[in-house]
């Protein structure tokens, strides 16, 4: 017959009486009657095409065919049971697959690097892949089940999205050792950061970032001598001329330490930018997914 037209409750069933050996004993071990699991049987039988049970001298004996039955079935069931019922495992040090990530290129320079390094020491089979993608790129990655989260700033998220708060950065001005800004009279202010050319970075090939947003708060903007898409080229750009860059504090860390530029707080009242890690409610209770989670809070602990 069909296997759509199968009833698989009748497999429980099978397995009790296979299991007693008495239809009485089967229905207490099911919490049915007695005449509910005859009925059973009787069905079993017919679908089947075996009598399964047959009196024999000490009550009822297995079939050659219920007796072939037995184990493959057990296994069935307790397959069955597991994929329904009982919490699903995740072992990192055995585990092989993809993490899927979006995030800004700010965030990558200083986040990648050590999230490597735990994915190497904990599950040393597990790749990760890095998708650079704006705000509603990233939201629709999710949607698409494209990646598995994605961290930014996030102004409002639709309610199948679930997401965690990680950290507040200032943004600061980064640009090259003995840039003219540290030699003149004047106060490191805003006015100052304005009257020099800036270097923005958008991931949508805009002439515009977020400290753009924030400045027209103030009815101020700057003039963006060159834009580019990623960070690649920024430090030896920085290097080379006056301009100046900003950008979140993680960013312009990587740049001091990394490529000897300087940093200094922007010199205006803009509040910080949040960071939030976001992924889609099917994953919530998915513990590989739960455990890269808990990767990239580690990693945000140690800034």
């Amino acid at each position: 017959m069909p296997l759509k037209n199968f009833d698989f409750n009748l497999l429980k069933v099978l397995d009790a009486l296979i299991t007693e050996r008495n239809v009485t004993r089967a229905g207490e071990r099911l919490g049915r009657s007695q005449p509910a699991v005859s009925n059973s049987l009787r069905r079993l039988r017919v679908l089947l095409g075996d009598d399964l049970l047959v009196r024999g001298a000490g009550g009822l004996v297995l079939t050659a065919r219920a007796e072939a039955l037995r184990q493959p079935l057990r296994e069935a069931i307790a397959l069955v049971d597991d994929c329904l019922f009982q919490a699903a495992s995740f072992d990192p040090a055995v585990a092989a697959g993809v993490y899927r990530v979006s995030m800004p290129d700010r965030l990558t320079l200083a986040v990648v690097p050590p999230l490597l390094d735990r994915l190497q020491r904990l599950a040393p089979n597990m790749d990760l892949h890095v998708t650079t993608a704006d705000r509603q790129q990233a939201l629709d990655l999710l949607d698409q089940d494209r990646i598995d989260l994605a961290l930014g700033w996030f102004d409002e998220m639709p309610r199948h999205l679930s997401a965690e708060f990680l950290l507040d950065e200032y943004l600061y001005c980064v640009f090259r050792d003995r840039h003219p800004i540290l030699k003149s009279k004047s106060k490191f202010n805003i006015a100052a950061v304005l009257s020099f050319p800036h270097l923005i970075v958008s991931a949508t090939g805009g002439r515009i970032a977020i400290f753009d947003n924030l400045l027209s708060r103030y009815n101020l903007k700057r003039h963006a001598l060159v834009a580019v898409s990623n960070f690649t080229a920024v430090p030896h750009m920085l290097a080379r001329s006056d301009m100046i860059g900003v950008f979140s504090k993680l960013a312009a860390d990587v740049f001091e330490k990394s490529f000897g530029l300087v940093k200094r707080r922007v010199p205006l009242d803009i509040g910080k930018v949040a960071t939030n890690m976001v992924w889609h409610v099917r994953s919530d209770r998915d513990p590989k997914q739960a455990w890269l989670r808990q990767q990239i809070k580690a990693v945000y602990k140690g800034f």
